[in-house]
């Protein structure tokens, strides 16, 4: 098939290019700095040449948006929400304009949608959408906007005959460097990697080789459309999370760290503490209901897999 990544320079856009590669697949990128052959330049926002690149194609999968690892200011933030509504509104623009549109989109959406909660999982049929919690910065809202106003646009889009999927993806652990597994791992082996805040708050997260399958998964099945949780089944207190993942690194000690180190430590590391702080405890109800069975459900094993790649490169 034709494969078109919008945004995939990223840490998951080059593991998902990696694999759909390996798979025999033409893989075309679009992004704002080109360096290969198969890297076409966009600006994320117009309609452009790069819409050729759509017409005729088989699969789309925008995972274009700002980063989130940065200080959340006003100014990041707004760039945060441009960035991915106008992409997904773009995208649909090209599709729409399409003489041969693809048969699927899927649009990259994020687990932040969900409430911080401690009391229950979040699925997508019964799962708390947030930003009316209490006791939580209000910044934290603007992050759920961003997700709502991103699953807007894909949805709103005219593509009647491209179906249509968000991706509501937790971390993507994967041995890269530069990765969230990457810096969670090297706060680990500085003996850093203590619960944080007392550490109740559930960390979602899916194994690499997992959200390639399930992104397999979901551009065979033609029956699944709308709003999809990429999780895997075990999430589980970020306390729990950094002691498995200690051990995976036979780092035996975890300094913890309360709310107020937390935030000196999100400054020097020019991120935020509701990467953090926030109770993200989301599980793949409809992939599980479709069948989908993953390779690594849970942490401790999924690390100790992630870790002895990491070793061997």
């Amino acid at each position: 098939m034709k494969i078109v990544i919008p945004g995939g320079t990223g840490q998951v856009g080059a593991i998902l290019d990696r694999a759909l590669t390996a798979d025999g697949h033409d893989v075309v990128v679009l992004t704002r700095s080109p360096v290969h052959k198969r890297q076409v330049r966009w600006d994320g926002s117009t309609l452009g040449d790069w819409a050729a690149e759509i017409d005729g194609s088989d699969v789309v999968i925008n995972l274009a948006g700002r980063s989130v690892s940065c200080r959340y200011t006003r100014e990041n933030l707004e760039a945060m929400m441009s960035s991915r509504v106008d992409s997904a509104r773009v995208v649909g623009e090209a599709i729409a304009a399409a003489a041969r549109p693809p048969k699927v989109w899927l649009q990259m959406s994020t687990a932040t949608i969900y409430a911080h909660r401690f009391d229950a999982a979040n699925d997508e049929h019964d799962g708390v959408i947030g930003g009316d919690e209490d006791g939580v910065p209000d910044y934290w809202a603007y992050s759920v906007k961003i997700a709502k106003n991103w699953e807007a646009a894909q949805e709103q889009a005219a593509t009647p005959h491209t179906r249509k999927v968000a991706l509501r993806a937790a971390m993507v652990m994967s041995p890269d460097r530069g990765g969230v597994f990457d810096v969670l791992s090297r706060l680990a082996c500085l003996g850093l990697g203590g619960p944080v805040a007392g550490g109740r708050q559930y960390v979602s997260w899916i194994h690499d080789d997992d959200f390639v399958r399930a992104i397999r998964f979901l551009m065979e099945r033609d029956d699944l459309v709308g709003a999809v949780n990429l999780a895997a089944p075990g999430p589980l207190p970020q306390r729990e999370f950094m002691r498995e993942l200690r051990s995976a690194w036979r780092v035996p000690v975890g300094l913890p760290a309360t709310r107020h180190m937390a935030e000196i430590g999100a400054f020097a590391l020019r991120s935020d503490t509701e990467l953090l702080l926030k109770s993200r405890r989301v599980v793949p109800g409809r992939l599980i209901d479709a069948g989908f069975s993953f390779d690594h459900p849970e942490w401790p094993t999924a690390a100790e897999d992630l870790t002895a790649r990491r070793r061997s490169q």
